[in-house]
């Protein structure tokens, strides 16, 4: 059975295991006071800035949480998208774990703009409101949208211009600048981002995301919200190992790439590839009978329409999700995703299989 459905699914990238047993040699301090977390900070920097530093934690979720409690107040509120991760897919956790109130925005596309920030500017000092002091962005979207850096920074100027701060999920941020061709710091710092949740499941690790504080007045006390959050890792070194791979070179680990793209670093290369097989997806389902693609294939998802017995003939021998109901009862949208390791025959064959399923209902 192959899958389609997340990027989740996918194994651990050769480099990232590499860099695993790397670490696995000997004692080490625990709790962050080792090498591998010293250099990730150094590599860190250098992406993102002089002042950014990394907390590693354990899950998305978790890297959400941390930010957003270190970002606000008790009384505070988060402006986000209505298909905001954080507001949709974590079990309410900003809220119950954070006391964070989600200031919901509707996004036909998945994304915000400045209006977002003027619809909950009014409540600013007003008692009887979630106070509005964080808005969140989702980079790339759960629509599979983009900002580009001049969107980011029209937000993060609004948000600035009312003393908000502004948080990036950035757990497929890997794809975002790999799509658009530009650096990280172009999607964050350069463009105004005060915390960024940097994504590193979805794109090649084994388990770690990490909290990046890119300007240190938006934050109080991460050090001791990640502890009381239980997303503070004894053994760190083996979570930023693993982030530290998506930067460096490890050991003799060699991926197989040309020459010329071999120069990227891993989150780059395992981006590149994602997107580059939806994109291959995608085309080949253009003219599947039956079938409407409903959602721009910008970076590695794929979203469309078709019948729902032809899905769940489909879904006999591949694993994909349900996104939401179709044009018509008879109907069902649903999202096909793709990762660092779907090969050209993975989607070659899904696609012969969904055009032979959609052949016979007609």
């Amino acid at each position: 059975m192959t899958s389609f459905a997340s990027d989740n699914y996918s194994p651990a990238h050769p480099d990232v295991l590499a860099a695993l047993a790397a670490a696995s040699a000997g004692h080490a301090i625990s709790y962050g006071e080792d090498p591998w977390t010293a250099r990730l900070q150094d590599a860190v920097r250098e992406r993102f800035g002089a002042d950014a530093t990394a907390w590693p934690v354990l899950t998305g979720t978790g890297a959400n949480v941390v930010a957003l409690m270190a970002m606000l107040p008790r009384w505070g509120g988060v402006v986000a998208s209505e298909h905001a991760h954080l507001n949709t897919d974590e079990n309410g956790a900003p809220e119950r774990v954070g006391g964070v109130k989600v200031l919901a925005v509707p996004a036909p596309d998945g994304k915000i703009g400045p209006d977002a920030v003027e619809r909950f500017a009014g409540d600013l000092g007003d008692p009887h409101r979630a106070q509005p002091l964080v808005v969140s962005l989702t980079q790339s979207t759960e629509l599979g949208t983009l900002y580009t850096p001049a969107e980011i920074r029209e937000v993060a100027d609004a948000a600035h211009a009312h003393g908000m701060r502004v948080h990036l999920d950035g757990s497929r941020l890997a794809n975002a600048a790999a799509a658009l061709d530009v650096p990280l710091r172009a999607l964050t710092s350069d463009a105004g981002v005060d915390v960024l949740s940097f994504g590193g499941t979805k794109n090649g690790l084994a388990l770690g995301e990490a909290v990046v504080v890119l300007d240190p007045s938006a934050v109080d006390g991460v050090e001791f919200v990640r502890k009381a959050t239980m997303q503070l890792a004894s053994k760190m070194r083996y979570v930023s190992a693993q982030l530290l791979a998506l930067f460096e070179p490890v050991g003799d680990a060699v991926a197989e790439v040309d020459d010329a793209a071999h120069l990227d670093e891993l989150w780059l290369r395992n981006a590149r590839h994602a997107n580059a097989m939806a994109a291959r997806l995608r085309a080949g389902l253009a003219d599947a009978p039956g079938l409407a693609l409903t959602q721009p294939t910008l970076v590695n998802a794929v979203f469309a329409t078709l019948p729902r017995a032809a899905v769940a003939r489909l879904r006999e021998r591949h694993r994909f999700y349900d996104w939401g109901p179709g044009e018509t009862p008879e109907r069902v949208e649903v999202r096909w995703m793709c990762a660092w390791d779907t090969t050209p025959e993975d989607v070659d064959g899904f696609v012969a299989d969904v055009h032979r399923t959609l052949a016979v209902g007609l």
